[in-house]
């Protein structure tokens, strides 16, 4: 260990998220990070169990006088969100994440931090490491893959995990206890394309960079630009004047992150209708997104001519797709005041040799809001001769009028803090809807430190956040006696 972290309350928290940080865990790659859970546990000579999708569970039996306490269950995902800053010579498969403290801060050189979920994992990991702090039967779930589709609680079997309590380590605002979540699914968008010979005389690659993007769920609200979006709306421009050619798109880095860039691959006959439209595109572009995305650019290069490219009726299907293809809020809550309903993202465009792919996160606190959304996008794969696959469904977390837990975190809090635990929904997906289903009647909450700018090369947490999180955990679990 680099020791960035050595010396930062609450210690063993930051002690163990530092050590997180150094081992890969991007979705799907989460063996290594799986094992070293494990080895934990039998290095304290802990129940552990690693079941077949790498999910582990770790349990560790009450304090002295804990005994008939309510037993807790904590809980996080191992995986994290791997996206990097374009030009950034860094592989998330087996470099360590290089993180640095700036103030209150912790933050990264330029690529996701992984607070989300590292931080709950660590606090996990602090407690379980710990022989003074006070707790009734306590288990530690640590799930994988769930920034892709939630697939590691889906393969978690039920009855594995059982307790009276669950407090969920997966939220992002400190001072806001989570009572329910949206559900969401993964809808592929996938055009069958062919390739004619380019007899145009102009090529240019066209690229869109500098926006903020963020996390599709936390942040879409936030009316974000999405550079697939935008892209699209340039190639329509373009081809409403001229006809064009068009040999590749691709954008976006993860299918629950907003796209921050996006580039094509564009041919056409003359470069001054070319140029004039792109300029008149950039300067609208600026103005729309100087409050939301100021750092938008805009940008072509002629490139060396493309041999092939995508057959007219591709390309129309594709503009078509891009322009149509649903992105941002869908609807808000009548029920809870300023909470997205529904959403939908693009976050990834794709081509490959024979298809164009678009991956997209619909996310909806109504199920038939969810249905309806991915009913749209189906239609639209109908006219434009492409097919949709909808994958990894998970269900929306619903609200509980009664509720012990979230009654005592609310007087801990206060008690702690002199001001009222807010109480509130969320619009990103957590795994506590699949949590009810595989461990059945649980008492169930969601909380975390403050983290910023997540899913982004930007991502960093508040120090003293943590801190404050871990100190109310810890209450928390003494008063559950």
């Amino acid at each position: 260990m680099n020791n960035v972290l050595k010396g930062i309350e609450p210690k063993n928290v930051m002690k163990y998220f530092e050590k997180l940080t150094e081992i890969p865990r991007g979705s799907g790659n989460e063996k290594e990070v799986s094992d070293y859970l494990v080895d934990f546990a039998k290095k304290r000579n802990l129940e552990v169990i690693q079941d077949k999708a790498l999910n582990v569970i770790i349990k560790k039996p009450a304090t002295k006088g804990y005994e008939k306490g309510k037993s807790v269950i904590l809980q996080g995902h191992m995986d994290i969100v791997c996206i990097k800053e374009e030009n950034l010579d860094f592989d998330f498969e087996k470099d360590p994440i290089d993180i640095y403290v700036d103030g209150d801060m912790i933050r990264t050189k330029g690529t996701t931090l992984g607070a989300d979920n590292g931080i709950a994992v660590a606090m996990g990991l602090a407690v379980l490491d710990s022989d003074d702090i006070h707790h009734p039967d306590l288990t530690l779930l640590v799930t994988t893959n769930e920034e892709t589709g939630m697939e590691g609680v889906l393969g978690l079997e039920k009855g594995l995990v059982k307790g009276d309590v669950l407090i969920n380590l997966d939220s992002e605002e400190e001072g806001v206890l989570l009572a329910s979540c949206a559900g969401g699914v993964r809808s592929n968008m996938s055009l069958p394309i062919a390739y004619v010979d380019n007899q145009y005389d102009y090529h240019y690659e066209v690229s869109i960079d500098g926006l903020l993007g963020g996390h599709s769920g936390v942040e879409i609200h936030k009316k974000r630009a999405s550079a697939i979006r935008l892209m699209g709306r340039i190639l329509a421009a373009l081809n409403e004047v001229t006809e064009i050619g068009v040999t590749s798109v691709n954008g976006g880095e993860k299918m629950n992150a907003i796209a921050k860039r996006c580039r094509a691959k564009v041919s056409i006959n003359d470069n001054n209708i070319f140029e004039n439209i792109m300029d008149e595109m950039e300067e609208k572009i600026k103005e729309e997104l100087k409050t939301s995305d100021q750092f938008v650019i805009v940008n072509y290069e002629k490139i060396d001519s493309p041999e092939e490219m995508i057959t007219h009726q591709n390309k129309d299907d594709l503009i078509a797709i891009m322009r149509l293809m649903p992105q941002g809020v869908q609807s808000m809550s009548s029920d809870i005041e300023g909470l997205v309903e529904s959403s939908s993202n693009v976050g990834v465009i794709k081509t490959d040799q024979d298809k164009i792919d678009l991956n997209s996160a619909v996310r909806s606190s109504v199920k038939s809001l969810k249905d309806e959304i991915t009913d749209r996008i189906h239609q639209l794969a109908k006219v434009t001769h492409a097919k949709q696959t909808l994958i990894a469904s998970y269900p929306a977390w619903t609200f509980e009028k009664k509720s012990y837990i979230r009654n005592l975190m609310k007087e801990v809090y206060l008690q702690m803090y002199d001001k009222p635990l807010e109480v509130d929904a969320i619009h990103a997906g957590l795994e506590c809807g699949f949590l009810k289903e595989k461990i059945g009647e649980v008492d169930m909450v969601s909380l975390g430190p403050n983290m910023y700018d997540v899913h982004t090369p930007d991502e960093h947490v508040s120090i003293s956040s943590v801190q404050r999180v871990y100190e109310f955990l810890l209450e928390v679990l003494k008063r559950l006696k």
